[in-house]
């Protein structure tokens, strides 16, 4: 059964033990730091780390690492709806790219959406351009699509946030497509339709080559 903005059997492990949460068409936030305490977060090819008292309260950060690196969150199943999410990078060229994966079937088939922090404001165009980005892997990495699709899977992001600042995420999934919402803008960013067929529901924290981040207040609907 595939329901818009459905956890079929969300299962979050707490302090106190484990509870299980099914959503229909409600906001669930999810407690990142109940999920690290619990070691419910599962990372690939990074390191990850609880920040307490930071300026979105509690966040995530994943170090910084040769390839990219995933944190799963287990338990939490994500097919279509909305999710929303604040993340931070760094104004440092090639060095900061922060997203979310999601219908991950397994460490290296999934898509993602990410940003290029360091292009946000950049003073050329072709670099402000690429500042958004939507990958579907294996088989559709952003070398492929920048040539194969110039301009179609990557935008840039009007009006620009500063490199270094949080940006706020609205990730919309619904019948294939996919837009990414920046802070408060009405107007999408990007919008493409899904590629590679993907069918999992895994959804975690990335960050690409080189790069570490940090992440906050996700919310599912």
């Amino acid at each position: 059964m595939n329901i818009s903005g459905l956890f079929k059997k969300m299962t979050i492990a707490v302090a106190i033990g484990t509870w299980s949460l099914t959503a229909v068409a409600q906001n669930v936030s999810i407690d990142l730091s109940k999920l690290v305490l619990n070691q419910s977060v599962r990372a690939v090819n990074r390191e990850v780390s609880m920040v307490e008292n930071g300026a979105k309260g509690s966040y995530i950060h994943l170090n910084e690492k040769p390839g990219a690196g995933v944190a799963w969150l287990e338990g939490v199943k994500f097919t279509n709806g909305t999710i929303e999410f604040d993340v931070k990078g760094r104004n440092v060229l090639q060095k900061s790219f922060v997203g979310i994966a999601f219908h991950g079937s397994n460490d290296s088939t999934y898509d993602a959406v990410y940003f290029r922090p360091f292009n946000f404001k950049s003073p050329e165009e072709e670099r402000r351009n690429h500042s958004v980005q939507y990958i579907s892997l294996p088989g559709f990495d952003w070398p492929k699509l920048r040539s194969q699709f110039p301009l179609k899977y990557e935008q840039p992001v009007n009006p620009a946030p500063e490199p270094e600042d949080w940006v706020h995420c609205r990730l919309v999934v619904e019948n294939e497509e996919v837009s990414i919402y920046v802070n408060q803008n009405l107007k999408p960013s990007l919008v493409v339709k899904q590629l590679g067929n993907q069918k999992g529901d895994k959804i975690g924290f990335w960050v690409g080559n080189q790069s570490d981040g940090n992440f906050a207040n996700i919310n599912i609907k």
